[in-house]
């Protein structure tokens, strides 16, 4: 190890010890330690041979004794303990501007922030506003940061992307210049986490559209420029590729650059069970080109309906295509309302009244209002007063409408044994209760699991949010028995939720199809924060199409006089 990388050593040691709130004076000693490593003339053996240690400014006994540990064995268990100590995502924060150790030593202690991803989440939710030295400018600054440390991972959220690649597509479409276009591979199956946009287009004149692509807006940087295909960087990071194919290989490149790999693989085992051969350029039975108007025709040619993007991860969906046994999946215009949203009564940014307007304005008919419980001081959780004063406030604006409703609820937290915050007669005040985990994540498998089970058997509990915690990008699902749980919800009869938020989409959809075997019913919620939240509800439709879900599976796309009657009914009774 070199000088140099003992004075960066050094330097991060004294940033562990700012973050673990040790004495600047600690800190302070290793800042000017590696300073004097950066300053040193010779090599710093012969220091050490000739016992000149001492002489070095900066350089006590202690540190003194740390050096001659580094250059002797090559590492420093002081530092690997250090490191070890500490979640690895606090380094990451430290590379945002403005983020310097006490800050990240404040969400880290106060919030439980561990990594980017979940301090990007606790943005969103306004969880830092709360903490002292934080306020909205630099809340939105931190946004800022991660946005811009994000463009250079690799892997991206799929609501981070969807919209540019949809309004991309629009553009070149409108154009002129491309008869068909489409966006293929994993944004098109709807997966929640992508790595590239991928598209496909015809057209009669390649060069002007390349020229037309590469030239957009949304592009930071050419990487490879072709007729028949160009890559570019844009602007959010991720790149896209754009592929031009002629109009009759069309269906068959978009079918094969859709995927997925696995959906692929078995369609050609099937294919070559009947004598037809696949690949990207067509059908063929021996050289004989099969002709394929649509993705439709080449199902319907290989024995199977039409298999939605969404399904096509070799997930049982080709035998049922086969057996005319898809499910009419779920759209978003058969949401009539949605659950889980927050408002200025915890952590939100906007009033009932304000949410309530922007659902109307979507064409909703109902939302239900579940502001934070008590335990949740970080996100404002409500007392008894507030709570009664929000009911207060949801009737008054309840005798307004005539054509919509706003139902009271509560996200109470679930305590480590598996209670609900707050007591009965408070939960009873309650149209719904969304039951969810927001601390104690590092309980063993058997004890986070009884803890779920057990706040599933509640009266109280209508539905459970955000089920296995996880946030995309940032924060592994807790360890559970996720099937038991859902056992559990059909067995008490209660809602498990679709979490729409981009950031979690939980339930995982790999999930999904299992609980709808065992008559488990969906709520597809936003948990919005603010009004723009409300529009996450199209990331929940197209998870849930994943899963194998209908309307039917869905629990807000019954209609508000079916739901006003489903909570008369169901009201504090046992599960």
């Amino acid at each position: 190890m070199d000088k140099r990388e003992i004075s960066v050593m050094f330097e991060e040691i004294a940033l562990m010890l700012d973050l673990k709130g040790e004495n600047p004076f600690k800190s302070k000693a290793y800042i000017n330690a590696a300073r004097a490593m950066e300053l040193l003339e010779g090599d710093l053996q012969d220091y050490i041979i000739d016992g000149r240690l001492s002489g070095i400014k900066g350089i006590g006994k202690a540190i003194g004794e740390k050096l001659v540990e580094i250059v002797e064995t090559g590492r420093l268990k002081y530092y690997d303990e250090l490191k070890g100590s500490l979640p690895e995502g606090l380094f990451d924060m430290l590379k945002i501007p403005g983020m310097g150790p006490k800050k990240v030593k404040a969400v880290y202690e106060q919030l439980g922030v561990k990594s980017l991803g979940e301090l990007e989440y606790a943005c969103i939710e306004n969880r830092l506003l709360q903490l002292e030295g934080f306020g909205k400018k630099t809340q939105d600054n931190i946004l800022k940061g991660i946005e811009h440390m994000k463009k250079y991972k690799g892997q991206f959220l799929f609501g981070d992307v969807y919209d540019m690649a949809k309004e991309i597509k629009r553009l070149v479409q409108e154009s002129g210049l491309a008869a068909r276009s489409e966006i293929t591979g994993s944004i098109r199956r709807r997966k929640e986490v992508v790595k590239d946009i991928d598209m496909i287009a015809t057209t009669d004149n390649p060069a002007r559209l390349m020229d037309y692509f590469t030239s957009l807006q949304q592009v930071e940087e050419v990487a490879a420029k072709g007729e028949t295909k160009s890559t570019v960087r844009l602007t959010t990071g991720i790149n896209m590729d754009l592929r031009v194919v002629s109009d009759k290989e069309y269906p068959y490149v978009l079918n094969h650059f859709t995927g997925s790999k696995e959906h692929n693989t078995a369609i050609r085992h099937r294919a070559k069970a009947v004598g037809i051969k696949v690949n990207e350029y067509g059908l063929f039975r021996g050289e004989e080109l099969i002709p394929c108007k649509d993705e439709g025709d080449i199902y319907n040619t290989l024995g199977l309906d039409y298999i939605p993007p969404e399904l096509r991860e070799n997930n049982g969906e080709i035998e049922a295509a086969e057996k005319h046994q898809l499910p009419r999946l779920l759209e978003l215009k058969d949401i009539r309302g949605t659950f889980h949203m927050h408002s200025v009564y915890s952590d939100g940014s906007n009033t009932i009244e304000e949410m309530a307007q922007e659902a109307r304005k979507q064409g909703l008919s109902y939302i239900g209002i579940s502001d934070h419980s008590r335990s949740a001081f970080y996100a404002r959780g409500m007392n008894r007063d507030e709570i009664l004063r929000q009911i207060e406030e949801i009737d008054q604006l309840n005798d307004k409408y005539t054509d919509f409703r706003i139902f009271k609820g509560i996200e109470s937290d679930i305590l480590p044994d598996g209670a609900l915050d707050y007591e009965d007669d408070v939960l009873e005040l309650f149209d719904f209760v969304v039951a969810s985990v927001h601390s104690n994540f590092k309980m063993d498998k058997e004890k986070m699991t009884e803890r779920l089970i057990n706040a599933l058997k509640n009266k109280h509990t209508t539905m459970l949010g955000h089920p296995t915690g996880r946030i995309l990008l940032a924060r592994k699902e807790y360890e559970l028995d996720i099937y038991k749980v859902i056992d559990a919800a059909a067995e008490f009869h209660k809602v498990i939720e679709i979490n729409s938020d981009p950031h979690r989409l939980d339930l995982d959809w790999r999930y999904m199809k299992y609980a709808k075997e065992k008559g488990v019913m969906f709520s597809i919620n936003t948990d919005a924060h603010d009004i723009y939240g409300l529009s996450n509800i199209r990331y929940g439709v197209g998870i849930a199409r994943k899963g194998w879900l209908g309307s039917h599976n869905i629990f807000n796309c019954l209609v508000l006089q079916e739901l006003i009657k489903y909570f008369k009914l169901n009201k504090g009774s046992e599960g």
